[in-house]
């Protein structure tokens, strides 16, 4: 066991790469050679040890599920499966107040069990969604609001790369966490989609409705009979082959026929024959694969120096540590499991979501198994707060995300968007809370079902 000054330049060498821009990959590699030299004193066993790590991260089956994941995603992307999934779902809520922005909710939640990356379906919905919204005269921070927010629901709706990222670092059925997912994810809607009614109701001008309109909007709402109407057929049957698609994957993975590596498989399988009866080109399916490489091969780096970092915390004993001093603390588990909560949403401020979870659950997770906290809840309640990070300002991705893709809006600033953006912030702390309460929302559908293990 290490004395308590090394952990903490261990530690502290990490954080201090981090915040001051180096690549958090290249951060956590550093620290964890750093932290092998200090408990071997041998340059050959750190290098020896960092070489087997890598090696057997890199041969691990659970790997190909990120890639696959994200190539399902992308095929059905390209191919226009979120403008047709936007479309039928706006068609069916005529009768609802404040319809596009209820559709653009449902087709995020349905969009999300294909995607998994919340970037996509902000950049997505902004081009399809946020036109509509403009052309019925919504309030345009209400709609970029709308669309930031619901963006969100592609991290924790399965399959979710946060999840997958979580599920490798902590040693989860990956199954299990994605099935504990849908429920939360529901919630999550059921929120969104709350507020927008209610929003609808008392103002109803902010939603292009009403008899007092101001002017911008009421002059945004002319030509609307002018619109092209789509071929109905066309998007019902390709809304039906998502859902089948969804529900084989997903229903595959919780009843065992298959690993989530295997579904992951069958999914991009799948998504393809899909795509190509959509008329995607053979260009277009290039593009997917690529952008699916750039995308993953980083992630696979992160991944493996995460692994690196996790054993190296365990060697030295920062885990046990950090153990030691929560459990002793005289807290009480939830007072710790509020501070734990406090760091994302500190972090989410400044970092990405991905580094937040490489950088944290290596700790927090032992911490809350000590504690008594159920691994999945507590896994559903991690990934909803640092979802809070895609919202909160300076450095909201899915803000700066729709930000870029809005076309034709030079006046837009980026605070418009966040504080249209923060009554999805607050939904989701609500989720959070209602999960602490009733662990049971997360826990109850992996525990019925039968996940084969992901390894």
């Amino acid at each position: 066991m290490y004395n308590v000054a090394d952990m903490l330049i261990l530690v502290g060498v990490l954080l201090t790469l981090v915040f001051s821009g180096v690549h958090i990959a290249v951060s956590l590699g550093l620290a964890s050679l750093l932290g092998l030299y200090m408990v071997t004193g041998d340059l050959q066993a750190m290098t020896s040890f960092a070489s087997n790590t890598a090696y057997e991260a890199l041969r691990d089956y659970v790997f190909a599920v990120i890639p696959l994941f994200l190539l399902m995603g992308e095929f059905l992307s390209k191919c226009g499966a979120a403008s047709d999934l936007f479309a039928l779902v706006n068609r069916t809520t005529r009768r609802i107040p404040g319809r596009l922005g209820v559709a653009t909710v449902l087709a995020n939640a349905v969009f999300a069990f294909i995607t998994g990356v919340s970037i996509a379906a902000a950049a997505a919905f902004s081009k399809i969604a946020y036109p509509e919204m403009r052309r019925h005269g919504y309030e345009r921070k209400f709609a970029l609001g709308c669309i930031a927010g619901s963006a969100c629901l592609g991290m924790l709706i399965p399959p979710s790369v946060l999840m997958i990222v979580w599920g490798v670092l902590t040693e989860l059925a990956i199954g299990k966490l994605f099935i504990a997912g849908i429920i939360p994810g529901f919630l999550v809607v059921g929120l969104y989609t709350m507020y927008i009614l209610w929003v609808a109701k008392t103002q109803p001008h902010r939603v292009g409705e009403g008899p007092n309109l101001p002017e911008p909007q009421r002059l945004a709402r002319a030509g609307i009979d002018a619109m092209p109407v789509q071929d109905l057929r066309t998007i019902l049957w390709s809304t039906v082959g998502i859902l089948a698609l969804v529900v084989i994957v997903l229903g595959g993975i919780w009843f065992g026929f298959f690993t989530p590596t295997e579904g992951a498989g069958v999914g991009a399988t799948l998504a393809l024959l899909l795509a190509m009866a959509r008329g995607m080109k053979p260009r277009e399916m290039m593009e997917a694969i690529v952008s699916v490489g750039r995308t993953s091969a980083p992630l696979l780096l992160l991944l493996v120096a995460a692994q690196l970092y996790s054993r190296v915390l365990s060697m030295t004993g920062v885990t046990g540590m950090a153990k030691e001093f929560f459990v002793n603390s005289g807290l009480s588990p939830y007072a710790v499991l509020v501070l734990m909560v406090l760091i994302w949403f500190a972090l989410g401020a400044i970092i990405d979501s991905i580094s937040i979870i490489l950088l944290t659950v290596p700790v927090f997770a032992p911490v809350a198994m000590a504690l008594g906290f159920d691994p999945i809840a507590f896994a559903i309640i991690g990934i909803l707060a640092i979802e809070t990070g895609l919202l909160t300002p300076p450095f909201g991705i899915l803000v700066f995300t729709v930000k870029a893709a809005v076309p034709d809006e030079p006046d837009l600033k980026n605070g418009e968007i966040f504080r249209g953006s923060v009554p999805y912030w607050m939904a989701l702390l609500v989720a959070i809370l209602g999960i602490v309460i009733f662990p049971q929302l997360a826990t109850w559908l992996p525990n019925l079902g039968n996940v084969v293990p992901v390894k």
